[in-house]
């Protein structure tokens, strides 16, 4: 092989090889993004259910600050999905009644039930974003900048959200771990079928 073609067949090569890894980080970026339009979509229809049964006691307003905050949270993927040109779920249906029924359901057991019904969910969401920040860094830094601002900022919030469900008497619900764990499953479930379909 001569010197030019040699050179050819490495341009061609490192080109391709650029194609590659740039399609992998666009179809990350796409499962990201879809996933975690969808779990924010799912926290919002969880809180509206809670404040359709709590909202006028006095946790009430607790709960509707953690719904703005998702709701923030959820606006900002809506403006991430065009922007990567991601695809949202087709499961958006779907999620709109399961967790409307999750927050409604938790709520109608009492107030220290939602509470760990937010905890459950908060803490696969933290758990969740924590492995998302983790494989963002590790890909590419400086071009996942924007992405890993937010997701850091909500996975805190989100924490947040944990922290106060457990100082709200979360634990004290009779049943906490079988009802935590059965929560939790089903959002490790949610995010896997979100990823996906």
């Amino acid at each position: 092989m001569n010197r030019p073609t040699s050179l050819r067949v490495i341009s061609h090569v490192r080109r391709y090889s650029s194609q590659v890894k740039s399609q992998k980080l666009h179809e990350m970026r796409d499962r990201m993004i879809r996933v975690d339009h969808a779990g924010e979509y799912g926290a919002n229809r969880i809180y509206a259910g809670q404040m359709a049964v709590l909202g006028s006691t006095k946790s009430g307003p607790l709960i509707q600050h953690m719904w703005d905050q998702e709701k923030e949270h959820l606006r900002v993927f809506e403006l991430l999905i065009p922007k990567y040109r991601a695809r949202p779920t087709a499961m958006l249906p779907f999620w709109n009644i399961a967790g409307f029924a999750l927050g409604a359901g938790t709520a109608l057991l009492g107030e220290k039930a939602a509470m760990a019904c937010t905890v459950a969910v908060e803490s696969t969401i933290t758990e969740h974003y924590n492995n998302q920040i983790r494989q963002l860094m590790s890909t590419n830094l400086e071009g996942n900048k924007e992405l890993i601002d937010y997701i850091t900022k909500f996975r805190d919030e989100e924490q947040e959200h944990h922290d106060t469900g457990l100082a709200e008497g979360a634990e004290q619900t009779p049943g906490y771990a079988a009802l935590t764990n059965l929560i939790k499953t089903g959002c490790k479930a949610a995010i896997w079928i979100s990823e996906r379909v």
